[in-house]
């Protein structure tokens, strides 16, 4: 084999070899850190719950993990966030803000009722006044989108979980700027019907890093076969 590389061509081609394979080794690394946070998320769904205290403790490592409460909804105060169901249906989530017993207030994603069932006064039984304990996840707030439409005050209706703007739309100074998301512990007369948190994790690292090493292989192929097409790559002995 007698090989004569190009010095311009192949200096620019190993660097950009480089890079290619850097990011394909990059992304990698990051599919070992989203399989591990996907890890982790999943063990705290069935964690026991922590109090509220060591929530607020953990700051942004609350995310996804469970707490119990004790105290009081403010049931004339819901709020009611469209949205979807898990069989595509529209549903409104119902948001209540929630005292604590030593004054704390939070605001709480009871589940969903479908449309019909806004208005309270047509599900009655799941109304829950006096004192009553709460197991949830933990979510941060969502704000709304460039695109979200703005709230319909008039009826307490949003289209985004902006936890902020709910709560500043009712006068409500929250402990955090968290929603918890109830469990899927039925409610009387069946709705709200919490355990609704979904977690999705967009995963697509492997395929990345695939495309990368591809590239990565068709530029070195493409380097081999341009030398041997002007005569600086020949195999073989010459005759």
């Amino acid at each position: 084999m007698r090989f004569r590389p190009l010095p311009g061509i192949t200096i620019a081609c190993a660097l950009l070899l480089v890079f290619l394979i850097g990011l394909g080794v990059w992304q990698l690394q990051r599919l070992q850190w989203k399989l591990a946070l996907i890890e982790q998320v999943n063990h705290n769904l069935v964690a026991p719950p922590l109090s509220l205290d060591r929530i607020l403790a953990l700051g942004s490592d609350a995310e996804y993990r469970r707490v119990a409460l004790h105290g009081r909804f403010d049931n004339a105060k819901e709020a009611y966030v469209y949205g979807t169901g898990p069989e595509g249906a529209p549903v409104y989530r119902v948001v209540v803000p929630f005292r604590t017993d030593d004054g704390r207030e939070l605001l709480i994603d009871r589940g969903i009722v479908p449309r019909d069932l806004r208005d309270p006064a047509t599900r009655p039984q799941g109304i829950v006044a006096g004192e009553t304990h709460v197991v949830g996840v933990w979510r941060t707030s969502q704000g709304a989108g460039a695109f979200t439409p703005p709230p319909d005050l008039a009826h307490r209706i949003w289209y985004s979980r902006d936890v902020a703007a709910i709560a500043r739309a009712d006068g409500i100074v929250l402990t955090a700027p968290a929603l918890i998301e109830a469990d899927a512990t039925p409610n009387p007369g069946g709705w709200p019907r919490g355990g609704q948190t979904v977690v999705t994790f967009r995963n697509e690292h492997l395929q990345y890093a695939i495309t990368w090493f591809l590239m990565a292989a068709g530029l070195l192929a493409v380097y081999i076969a341009y030398h041997v097409s002007v005569g600086r790559l020949t195999f073989g002995r010459k005759p």
